[in-house]
């Protein structure tokens, strides 16, 4: 199984023919925010994988392409913000957005919503496991949970119940992007009990079967 996540920033070579011959084996795509419509269109459409993302903090409403267009969901996209999928198999979950530093703030929410919007997913992630004998396997965030991989500042802090989340649910991955990495001793990777939480910044292969990460 193999998972190409995507989040903040276009990537060059992922954004031209190049992305055909170095991800063209992967099973699945997942973007985790504040990309453009015309980059995921164009990741979609090249690698005709199934594509789920979630919202960040950056994403309008509305992105206006060159052709004119006026946009608001990128084609061959399934927005699993707040929602659940089964993806052949694979059980998804997401949870897009940041912390709220802005009155006016898009995909931004106090650390009291965040939990709210938990607990709306909480039955369906019951049944979950009533069906499949767990909740989920992947959770695609924005935003990285309260003291992993976020920081101090007022846009980035992490939320809380995303803690939680882990504690309670078990997926096998948390996915996030937001928090920018420049600097090769940053720590991506963290082991949270039977999760792996991984900053996929600005993007990240994943083979699950292998364990091998790059």
């Amino acid at each position: 199984m193999k998972i190409l996540a995507i989040s903040d920033e276009v990537v060059d070579f992922i954004y031209s023919p190049a992305i055909k011959d170095r991800f063209g084996d992967v099973d699945l795509i997942v973007g985790c925010g504040d990309l453009p419509f015309y980059y995921l269109e164009f990741v979609v459409s090249i690698l005709n994988k199934p594509l789920y993302i979630v919202s960040g903090n950056h994403d309008a409403h509305n992105q206006y392409m060159s052709d004119g267009r006026i946009l608001n969901h990128a084609e061959g996209a399934t927005d699993i913000d707040g929602e659940l999928a089964n993806e052949n198999g694979i059980l998804l979950a997401g949870l897009g957005g940041s912390i709220r530093y802005r009155p006016d703030g898009v995909h931004q929410y106090t650390q009291s919503e965040m939990k709210g919007r938990v607990v709306s997913m909480t039955p369906s992630l019951f049944l979950n496991r009533l069906r499949h004998g767990r909740f989920v396997d992947i959770l695609i965030t924005h935003s990285a949970p309260r003291g992993i991989h976020d920081s101090d500042d007022s846009a980035h802090v992490g939320f809380d119940v995303f803690n939680d989340f882990i504690k309670w649910f078990k997926p096998r991955f948390l996915l996030h992007g937001h928090s920018h990495v420049y600097q090769n001793n940053v720590v991506t990777r963290t082991r949270v009990g039977e999760t792996e939480v991984i900053n996929i910044y600005p993007y990240r292969l994943i083979e699950w079967e292998t364990g091998f990460w790059k």
